[in-house]
């Protein structure tokens, strides 16, 4: 299912470590770098024999000074590779078993000269992290998560316990 937009946490980073299945990323220029003509930005989280593993075009981002020259660049290629690197704890001890980590994609591959954001549309299982951001995580906690589930048809997000304020 499609979750709600989640509701707004002012002064705090967010990030996702893992991604449900049907998950949409793209990928943007750095800003002085330019997408290589004809390059998709997006990936998307799929279903495999394997389990769920990111599905990449070639995408490349070329200074825009010298997008003519023969410089070689990183170039991300299409793979059927699982993205399984280690992942370092989340905040909160997540403990998912074999199967269910099988419905979650990791974190998608770096790309030189180019981010990537946060998802437009999240589905039921995305777990968020928050984390006040410097000057304004006076008080405890400064971080959590929220978690997009289905309950009896209802999908929502679970609550979160911080309160990010430069404490004026």
């Amino acid at each position: 299912g499609i979750c709600p937009d989640p509701p707004v946490t002012e002064f705090a980073d967010v990030t996702a470590e893992m991604y449900p299945l049907q998950t949409k990323l793209f990928y943007k220029c750095d800003p002085g770098y330019d997408r290589e003509a004809g390059a998709y930005p997006g990936i998307q989280c799929k279903s495999e024999q394997q389990g769920a593993v990111w599905k990449y075009r070639s995408f490349k981002c070329l200074d825009k000074k010298n997008s003519s020259s023969t410089a070689p660049m990183m170039e991300l290629e299409p793979t059927q590779q699982p993205e399984r690197e280690p992942r370092s704890p989340a905040p909160q001890k997540q403990d998912l078993s074999e199967s269910e980590q099988k419905d979650f994609c990791g974190p998608p591959r770096t790309v030189a000269h180019a981010s990537i954001s946060l998802p437009q549309q999240h589905y039921v299982g995305q777990v968020l992290h928050f984390k006040c951001q410097a000057g304004y995580d006076k008080r405890a906690p400064t971080s959590g998560s929220r978690t997009c589930r289905e309950v009896n048809g209802k999908i929502f997000w679970t609550s979160l316990d911080i309160r990010c304020t430069n404490g004026s």
